[in-house]
């Protein structure tokens, strides 16, 4: 693991407790090879991080577009904060390179990976708001994850996957796509659901969420890049 000082000049900024970035990196896999040290995870840094980030990025929007209404602010801030945007990001800041994990999840790679990758951001965050203040996080914010607002737009990337799948196969095979979990893994606080989107009862894509909502938009991307083919 490369030295965590150097992702602390990275972000410019002198942490007082430099032990608290240290601990967002900490997966709990990492903890069960290396127990007695006094080790923590980030799980903690990663709840408080998640709330921190979901207010800034709401005030944020709120702000920047006063004329837009809840629902297309909410979908703008689901595609900000969801697990895609928030693993690309902290892979564009190096973030893998920091990771401490167990030799079984160091392997693991695409979704799953992904998952562990925006879990750290969050962590990150919740680090840099409980030694720097809430500025500091915003201001960290606003630079990395914020600023992506205009690309989404661009891209209709916001565009609910769920609206424009059920749109496409109603036009074009005139049923309705449904939805079922194929499967949960993890503990209460921090699952990771397996959804089906299914046309007629066959199964056409699977995606994989934090929540069962956010499964159920990646099974329809999935679904959608199949019948972009």
């Amino acid at each position: 693991m490369t030295d965590i000082k150097q992702f602390e000049e990275k972000l410019g900024v002198k942490f007082n407790d430099i032990e608290l970035l240290r601990t967002a990196f900490t997966h709990r896999s990492y903890i069960n090879e290396n127990r007695g040290n006094g080790i923590v995870h980030n799980e903690r840094l990663e709840f408080l991080g998640d709330a921190v980030l979901e207010l800034v990025v709401t005030d944020a929007l709120f702000k920047k577009f006063p004329d837009k209404p809840e629902g297309d602010l909410t979908a703008l801030r689901s595609a900000l904060v969801n697990t895609t945007t928030l693993s690309t990001t902290a892979d564009s800041l190096g973030m893998n390179d920091y990771l401490l994990l167990s030799k079984g999840e160091s392997k693991e790679k695409g979704r799953g990976r992904q998952f562990i990758l925006a879990d750290t951001l969050e962590a990150v965050i919740g680090a840099l708001y409980l030694d720097q203040g809430y500025d500091a996080a915003g201001e960290f914010i606003g630079t990395h994850i914020v600023v992506l607002v205009d690309d989404i737009i661009k891209n209709e990337s916001y565009r609910d996957a769920k609206s424009r799948l059920q749109e496409l196969v109603q036009e074009e095979h005139s049923i309705t796509p449904t939805y079922d979990v194929i499967r949960s893994v993890g503990p209460d606080h921090d699952k990771v659901f397996t959804v089906g989107v299914f046309f007629n009862k066959k199964k056409i894509a699977e995606g994989s969420g934090k929540s069962k909502q956010e499964g159920e938009q990646e099974a329809a991307k999935q679904a959608l890049e199949l019948q972009d083919k």
